[in-house]
């Protein structure tokens, strides 16, 4: 998914889902997500192609997309909620949670992540970590039996990564920014996290959102600001 990442070690992201969606008896990867208690997954917006819940199916503790995945649990989704004000001209409000069918077990390979806070403040130049199974550039998809992928990069202020975009698309509160020259997500890392480590816990500040394709130097790739839509969630 990532481009510039690395492999992650099975484990490392225990809250890291992959969002399947199933399509004449098969099934595809389409998103990440994030397991937020036992029973919620939290999501972007525009990986919501049905909003009915019957053709989604989540993997948690998944390390490959193909391939046996011993620490793996599926579950069906009873619910989809996506955030009323989503617009997908625009790109804000792009967060979505999914209730799985029946709550899962925490393990070493699955757990829940920490919501960032509504106060919670993530500087310019903190290094979080983006993860997912998407393409590995513009060009080329994720290799069969290929683990996780992880990157490290820098969040951007909002007045620099405003001024990226700003011949393209108007960035609002509820968005943040990270990623560095050829290092950032990509399609099918959407709704997957952004992740940064804080007093030694790790918390969720962003829903991967957009970017241009892919890990352009100019243009950082955009998350849902989580802490904005603490009530919400």
């Amino acid at each position: 998914k990532i481009v510039g990442g690395v492999n992650a070690t099975a484990g490392s992201w225990p809250w890291q889902a992959s969002i399947h969606l199933k399509v004449s008896g098969s099934s595809f990867h389409i998103c990440g997500g994030t397991l937020i208690n036992d029973q919620w997954v939290l999501t972007a917006a525009h990986c919501i192609l049905d909003k009915t819940p019957s053709p989604w199916i989540i993997y948690l503790g998944r390390e490959t997309q193909s391939g046996p995945n011993v620490n793996e649990v599926n579950r069906s989704v009873s619910q989809v909620i996506v955030h009323p004000n989503w617009n997908n001209t625009l790109f804000n409000n792009d967060i979505a949670l999914m209730k799985l069918s029946s709550p899962v077990n925490f393990t070493n390979y699955i757990r829940p992540i920490c919501l960032a806070r509504n106060t919670s403040q993530i500087y310019n130049a903190t290094y979080c970590y983006s993860t997912g199974w998407g393409k590995l550039s513009n060009t080329t998809n994720l290799p069969d039996f290929t683990p996780l992928q992880q990157v490290r990069i820098p969040v951007i202020g909002p007045n620099q990564c405003a001024c990226a975009y700003s011949s393209l698309i108007n960035l609002t509160n509820n968005m943040i920014c990270a990623g560095e020259a050829n290092k950032g997500a990509c399609q099918g890392d959407s709704g997957g996290p952004l992740q940064c480590q804080q007093s030694g816990m790790w918390i969720q500040a962003g829903i991967t959102s957009f970017g241009v394709p892919c890990a352009t130097p100019e243009y950082p790739e955009v998350y849902a600001r989580v802490s904005e839509f603490q009530q919400w969630i």
